[in-house]
């Protein structure tokens, strides 16, 4: 076998290893957190933004690189100086200039439709570290506030409006539509047109500190029926607790001084320093994502928020029984 022969057997195993890969990485490309996977209108548009400019991409590639090869490999020869200046005028300067100017014109045509005027709910979301405040707007003017996932309703163009406490956040749901910069003292607006039920994963997209990968929240979108009986409810004071180890945990949780930072309406406790914990038991997902909500979940959070979530400024609590933690535990998780 010749060195040219090997050097093809070589070359062509490592395309097979590359062929390989290409279904466990094409794997990546689907779920709920999947800018391909769209939910709505301004995903859909950004999907089909980002193809085009792959196609293009791969265009303008195929051409720069086939002049290239032309140029030395298949006429390797001296070329006249005439023939080197169109090269250089159709190959390195009108070429790139008008793909990439189609490409740019096609891009400015969808921003219209990504900056549409919102025909439903106002929903504010603040970063905090490392977690999200999230207030809606009634019709009536009344605030309704929660934590850590918006719901949205299906069919409505929702407006977004977005600021930052401390440092820059960035609001992203890649299923629903393109990310917004968070910034301290400005309020940034956007809007989402989401048009599928599910429940969607966003993520802050700008890096924000310690527990930056430790911030996302759940985006359910429903049906607009179900999101209005659904804000109704979140609207609502908070229920009695209806066992006694739940009483317990009621007691614990406003004697440890918790209703300083945390609000559950409908109780003495009216804390706005972290999240709003009124209907926390219904909620996808504990600590911005980090934890489930069962019994256990709100237990270990409790316990020792810093080992979930580093710099987190939430106290721990271990200096509690496990019993108390557990009664604490079975309070909140009954928070629906």
């Amino acid at each position: 076998m010749t060195r040219n022969t090997r050097a093809r057997h070589v070359r062509f195993l490592r395309s097979g290893w590359l062929l390989l890969l290409v279904p466990f990485l094409l794997a990546g490309c689907d779920g709920r957190q999947s800018v391909l996977v769209d939910g709505g209108a301004d995903a859909r548009i950004l999907t089909d933004l980002f193809w085009v400019m792959l196609t293009g991409a791969v265009v303008l590639w195929i051409g720069m690189n086939g002049l290239f090869y032309w140029a030395t490999r298949r006429s390797p020869a001296p070329h006249s100086q005439r023939m080197a200046n169109w090269l250089v005028i159709l190959g390195g300067i009108l070429f790139p200039t008008l793909t990439l100017g189609a490409l740019l014109v096609y891009g400015l045509t969808l921003m219209p439709d990504l900056r549409a005027t919102g025909d439903g709910p106002v929903i504010r979301v603040t970063g905090e570290q490392w977690w999200w405040r999230v207030d809606y707007t009634r019709d009536d003017g009344s605030i309704v506030t929660t934590a850590n996932e918006i719901r949205l309703p299906a069919g409505v163009r929702s407006t977004f409006l977005l600021d930052s406490k401390k440092v820059i956040h960035s609001f992203w749901v890649p299923s629903l539509g393109g990310k917004m910069d968070m910034f301290p003292g400005r309020v940034t607006e956007m809007t989402l047109g989401p048009e599928r039920p599910g429940i969607y994963r966003g993520q802050c997209a700008e890096f924000c500190g310690e527990s930056h990968a430790w911030m996302a929240f759940e985006a359910e979108v429903m049906a607009p029926e179900a999101f209005e009986a659904w804000l109704d409810a979140e609207a609502a004071p908070a229920v009695a607790p209806t066992s006694a180890e739940a009483g317990r945990g009621a007691a614990l949780f406003l004697s440890q001084g918790c209703g300083a930072c945390h609000a559950v309406r409908g109780t003495p406790a009216t804390g706005r320093v972290g999240p709003d914990l009124t209907h926390v038991g219904s909620r996808h997902s504990l600590a911005a994502g980090r934890l489930g909500t069962s019994v256990e979940d709100f237990a270990k959070w409790v316990a020792n928020p810093g080992a979930w979530k580093p710099g987190a400024e939430m106290p721990a609590y271990d200096h509690l029984t496990d019993a108390q933690i557990g009664a604490i535990a079975a309070y909140l998780e009954g928070l629906e």
